[in-house]
């Protein structure tokens, strides 16, 4: 599926004497690796983002949730240089210098994580002049890169960071391809550029799609697939094409198949729309036959069924906290799905796939585990965090970066005004790298877009 919204440069950023955050134009930086047969591999597009200035900060006496699980009453966080400083209780000294947050009633928790999103590639307003997550015009396109259509002044990249608490954000190409193209890893941050919001160092990921979508869209237009074998079918021609091309000579580029080399190198994840069991089993079967790995299943409406399986290779069931019955494939879907996940010791990740959605990950969350207590799965506020945190980021390949309050990672935080787990909560301020960016009580801490500027309710908290 497909989501509107996305990020937004903040000209009343400027009033706070925070810098705007200029990038070189796309492509001026080049890095060259020589591969093991000596080719060039270009990244032609590097991130060129800076994080804002942000000043020592200490959040005192707040309930802290980690995003590793660990819950801590009357607990103290430090921010100082873009990072976490340390992580502590009630006896955590805050030195000489921090801005002092008195957090008394208040919780902390990392920075949230929407692990799909189209924010930027569907962005408000949703005209089709703006509609630019779907390559469909093969059933396989892993040539294309959802950054080359993400428009950074998207208005929903603010109401993430504002009514969400969103500081970072996997942005995804569409599910009408069985293999879409490349997704791209952003800071939730104003930028003039995609670059500008690049997460440093965060991997790839081609964005692959099974079952009602690809045989829908293509089977209309008389091709294949029309079928759920031809799916496959042609998926496993994709990957024997590819395996020849790594081990050519590459004298002659084909991006798709660069795309694809990386992944059979290890070197780009895979996130996988799938929304069956038997489906999810299946791929993780051709995962094998081909010597990839499935990172994460996204939607997975039935990752319930098969728990054990998804536990045993180490695969994230990337879900909603209730969409089901839209369509066949979503018939099976529960609001204990979760839960169970949780239960069996599986990977539970909340996702969005919306504009929406990704406002209120953390009640989504809320709903499901909330949905498994009333079948008597009991578990606790600190358990339930990393589903929107560090889950996520781990599922992202970025897990030693982000995702959780621990010291030496980037200073990603979230005060809530209340537990993040009640629809009464809601953020109060947001650092993203140790910079505060939103401020409930400060109406010029609020990111604008340049699209919204001049509009009625510019800068509101929508």
């Amino acid at each position: 599926m497909r989501n509107w919204p996305a990020m937004v440069r903040a000209l009343p950023l400027a009033a706070m004497g925070v810098a705007l955050m200029l990038t070189p134009a796309a492509g001026v930086a080049k890095k060259k690796d020589k591969d093991k047969d000596g080719a060039a591999a270009q990244t032609p597009y590097p991130s060129t983002y800076r994080p804002y200035p942000g000043r020592p900060t200490a959040l005192v006496g707040a309930t802290v949730f980690d995003g590793r699980g660990q819950r801590i009453e009357n607990g103290t966080v430090l921010l100082k240089d873009g990072k976490v400083e340390a992580v502590g209780g009630a006896d955590l000294a805050v030195p000489e210098g921090y801005d002092r947050i008195d957090a008394r009633g208040k919780f902390v928790t990392p920075g949230v994580i929407d692990i799909h999103s189209h924010l930027g590639d569907y962005p408000s307003p949703s005209v089709e002049a703006n509609s630019d997550g779907n390559e469909a015009t093969a059933p396989t396109t892993p040539d294309v890169w959802a950054e080359h259509s993400v428009w950074p002044q998207d208005p929903g990249f603010s109401r993430a960071l504002m009514n969400g608490g969103v500081t970072t954000l996997e942005i995804l190409p569409g599910s009408a391809n069985l293999m879409g193209g490349r997704a791209i890893t952003v800071k939730n941050v104003p930028s003039l550029t995609v670059q500008g919001m690049k997460f440093p160092g965060a991997p790839y990921a081609l964005k692959m799609a099974c079952g009602e979508n690809p045989k829908r869209v293509y089977g209309e237009k008389g091709q294949k697939p029309s079928t759920r074998m031809g799916n496959f079918a042609v998926n496993r021609q994709t990957w024997i094409d590819a395996k020849a091309y790594m081990d050519g000579d590459h004298a002659q580029r084909d991006l798709g198949k660069e795309t694809l080399e990386g992944v059979l190198k290890g070197e780009i994840l895979v996130q996988n729309h799938c929304y069956r069991a038997d489906e999810m089993a299946l791929v993780m079967d051709m995962a094998k036959e081909f010597g990839y790995k499935v990172t994460a299943f996204h939607h997975a409406v039935e990752a319930y069924k098969i728990a054990d399986l998804l536990k045993a290779n180490d695969v994230c069931a990337a879900i909603w906290a209730d969409w089901y019955g839209f369509k066949m494939e979503a018939h099976d879907g529960i609001p204990e799905n979760a839960a169970l996940l949780q239960q069996a010791g599986a990977c539970v990740v909340i996702h969005s796939d919306s504009e929406d959605g990704i406002q209120r990950l953390n009640q989504a969350a809320a709903s499901a585990r909330a949905a498994g207590k009333r079948i008597g799965i009991a578990i606790a506020d600190e358990a339930v965090i990393p589903w929107f945190t560090y889950n996520a980021a781990k599922a992202m390949g970025i897990g030693d970066k982000t995702g959780s309050l621990e010291p030496g990672k980037m200073g990603d935080a979230v005060l809530w005004n209340g537990n993040p787990l009640s629809v009464y909560s809601r953020p109060e301020k947001v650092w993203v790298d140790g910079a505060m960016l939103y401020d409930a009580d400060d109406p010029k801490r609020r990111p604008v877009s340049d699209f919204e500027l001049g509009l009625p309710g510019e800068g509101d908290v929508k």
